[in-house]
C-alpha cells in the first residue's frame, strides 16, 4: 500500500489514503510501521478518510497503538494531503476529528501547493473533571500534584488532547523519566500529556513535550496551543497577544484573542512509498 511520511516542524507520521477502503487493525499497524529501526519510523500513523459531515476525516494512532483524538500537526498535514491529492479545492478545508470539526485555511507555496495552514483549534477545556482528571473545580491553574516524590505547579488544559502544563526550564528536565511518571500519574485516568514550558519573551514560549502513547516528540501542535492558554491563565502571557512558541522542531503561532484558539504552522511532504500491510 502507498503511504505518504508527512511532518509539521518534526512530529512526524505515516499517511495512507482510505478515502476508498479500510485499514485493517490500524492500531497494531502504527506499532509496527513506527519503529525507527526497523520499519518506516514515525511518530505513528493517520489516516484519510470519508466523513458524511466534513470534506474528510482523520484518524489517527500513536506509536503505542492507541488511538488519539486529535492531532495539531497531524490535521495540517492530513489537510495538506487531502488538497495535494484533489479531495479538496480551493484555500479552506473540514476535517472531522474525534474531537470535532476542525477548520483549516490554508497557505500555499509558488508553485500551487499547499504549505502550511491556521486551523480553528476550538475551544479550550479548562474543567478539571473534563481534561480528564480528578481534579475538580472551573479551572485547575498551578495546582499541586505530587509526581515522582516532588510536588509540582500544574496547570490543565484539553484542546481535544489533555495537557498538563508545568512552568520549568526544559532544559534541566529528565523528560524521558519525568514525561513517563506524569502521563501515569493516577490522577489522570486517561493519561496525559505533558509540557515543561520555559517563558522567553512577553509572547514566546520555549517547550519540550512528553506525549502519551509516543513519548517525546519534535512537535505537538495541541500542547502548543495548551501551553500558550496556560501561560495567559498564569498570567506570564497577555491574551490579546499572538504567542510563538518554540519547539525542538519549530515555531508555531497560537492566538488566543478571542473565545476559540487558533493555530499556525506548515506542513511537509517528506517522501512516499510503498509498504506491505
Amino acid at each position: 500500500m502507498k503511504f505518504y511520511k508527512m511532518h509539521g516542524i518534526g512530529n512526524d507520521y505515516i499517511y495512507f489514503d482510505c478515502m476508498n477502503g479500510e485499514i485493517p487493525d490500524p492500531g497494531k499497524l502504527a506499532v509496527r510501521l513506527s519503529d525507527r529501526h526497523f520499519s518506516i519510523g514515525g511518530d505513528g500513523i493517520i489516516l484519510l478518510c470519508r466523513s458524511e459531515t466534513a470534506d474528510c476525516r482523520m484518524r489517527m494512532f500513536n506509536a503505542d497503538g492507541s488511538e488519539g483524538k486529535m492531532c495539531g500537526n497531524g490535521v495540517r498535514c492530513l489537510g495538506k494531503l487531502a488538497h495535494d491529492l484533489g479531495y479538496v479545492k480551493g484555500n479552506k478545508c473540514s476535517i472531522e476529528t474525534l474531537s470535532g470539526i476542525k477548520v483549516l485555511e490554508f497557505t500555499f507555496g509558488d508553485d500551487g501547493k499547499v504549505t502550511g495552514a491556521k486551523v480553528d483549534m476550538g475551544e479550550p477545556e479548562l474543567r478539571g473533571e473534563l481534561i480528564p482528571s480528578l481534579f475538580g473545580g472551573e479551572r485547575v491553574v498551578n495546582a499541586p500534584l505530587n509526581v515522582g516524590g516532588r510536588q509540582y505547579g500544574v496547570t490543565l488544559v484539553s484542546m481535544g488532547n489533555p495537557h498538563c502544563i508545568v512552568f520549568e526550564d526544559p532544559d534541566t528536565v529528565d523528560l524521558p523519566t519525568v514525561g513517563k511518571m506524569f502521563e501515569n500519574n493516577p490522577a489522570f485516568p486517561d493519561r496525559i500529556n505533558t509540557e515543561f514550558i520555559k517563558v522567553v519573551g512577553q509572547s514566546e514560549l520555549k517547550m519540550r513535550v512528553w506525549e502519551r502513547g509516543s513519548g517525546e516528540t519534535l512537535a505537538c501542535g495541541t500542547g502548543a496551543c495548551a501551553a500558550a492558554v496556560a501561560a495567559v491563565l498564569n498570567g506570564y502571557c497577555k491574551k490579546s497577544d499572538k504567542i510563538t512558541v518554540h519547539l525542538l522542531g519549530g515555531d508555531l503561532i497560537i492566538d488566543w484573542s478571542g473565545d476559540r484558539v487558533f493555530m499556525t504552522g506548515g506542513a511537509e511532504l517528506a517522501f512516499v512509498g510503498e509498504t506491505e500491510i
